[in-house]
């Protein structure tokens, strides 16, 4: 099944993540199929970056967002939530 999931970049204690469309198979930080933005926790307004159309696109393919991306999405507009 392919997911729409976090994937964590940066160094420690701060973290950077990425938020990608991967099969459920791969490793948390390994191959992924399509970087569709970015998220930053740590800066004021918890910063998150989307190419809209393009995870509208995988979610109408099938995609399963995690809960955490779900949020995100919400969030931004652009998911169920």
């Amino acid at each position: 099944m392919v997911k729409i999931r976090l994937s964590r970049r940066g160094r420690h204690k701060l973290p950077f993540y990425r938020i990608v469309v991967a099969d459920e198979r791969f490793p948390r930080d390994g191959r992924c199929l399509e970087v569709v933005g970015t998220y930053n926790p740590l800066s004021a307004s918890n910063q998150t970056e989307l190419k809209a159309e393009r995870v509208k696109l995988w979610l109408n393919r099938g995609a399963q967002a995690t809960p955490t991306v779900k949020r995100l999405l919400h969030k931004a507009g652009v998911g169920k939530g």
